[in-house]
């Protein structure tokens, strides 16, 4: 009976093909030399919900290796979940209070609080509404002929506060105020406006570019307080030279151009 012939081996050069056995081993080394992507928590105000899932996009292919996970919320309740710990690497506000309340308290990292966009206030209506927008303007929210108009909570949410501001501003709060339906955060107002549970809504710009409500009708309202909106790293971050990296992205010309994709102007 023949005998196969053994290939001979060469100190420091690896087979050709590894055994059948050694197959899984190697592969087992091979994903554990293999670096885990680093993670970055962002805790973002729900009226950047669109804009923001760019911002990360950019980020994670400046910094191949790392990904940015987003969560929306209001941005009262993100920052409370911040004051008890939640393990958030940078936090984005849709206003300039909360941001300074985290400095003053202590929640927040170097550089401190860093505007990176202002927003406007818009009302909406859909596309075939009888609604006078174009001709009462914001005036046509207190028309019998409207029952509910969407807005966020005031309470945690700043678009919310900043949708009060304007109705007592056109002198229409009182009138208006039996109609108004609560979102959790303006994610959810913009929800009642897109299902028709609401006959209009109060929302910030930048979520007017969804497919859906853009194929509503929008009246600008310049009499509304423009809407700064500043971020931190937070204090407890685990990246903090990821966390600045992030703001100062979102804060600088690139970020900015992504930003005015949805509405949103500098700072």
């Amino acid at each position: 009976m023949r005998r196969r012939r053994r290939m001979p081996t060469i100190p420091g050069v690896a087979p050709t093909a590894p055994t059948p056995m050694l197959a899984p081993l190697l592969a087992a080394i091979s994903l554990a030399a293999a670096p885990a992507p680093r993670t970055l928590a962002i805790a973002a105000a729900s009226n950047l919900k669109l804009a923001v899932e760019d911002l990360a996009r950019a980020f994670e292919d400046e910094h191949p290796g790392v990904d940015a996970v987003v969560t929306l919320g209001g941005s009262g309740v993100l920052y409370a979940q911040i004051a008890y710990g939640a393990p958030f690497d940078v936090f984005l506000s849709a206003d300039r209070d909360y941001p300074r309340q985290a400095v003053a308290e202590g929640l927040a990292a170097p550089p401190g609080e860093v505007v990176y966009a202002a927003g406007a206030l818009v009302a909406w209506v859909p596309r075939g509404s009888r609604i006078d927008l174009e001709g009462k303007g914001l005036a046509a929210l207190a028309d019998p002929a409207v029952r509910r108009v969407a807005i966020a909570n005031p309470a945690v949410a700043p678009y919310g506060r900043a949708a009060e501001a304007a109705l007592r501003a056109a002198g229409l709060y009182e009138a208006v105020k039996p109609k108004l339906v609560f979102g959790q955060n303006v994610s959810q107002a913009a929800q009642f406006a897109e299902s028709e549970a609401a006959d209009a809504a109060l929302l910030p710009l930048a979520l007017t570019f969804s497919p859906r409500l853009r194929e509503g009708r929008v009246l600008p309202l310049p009499a509304a307080p423009r809407q700064e909106q500043s971020g931190i790293v937070v204090a407890r971050t685990r990246a903090p030279d990821l966390a600045r990296a992030f703001l100062d992205l979102a804060a600088g010309e690139k970020g900015r151009a992504i930003l005015a994709k949805y509405g949103y102007a500098p700072p």
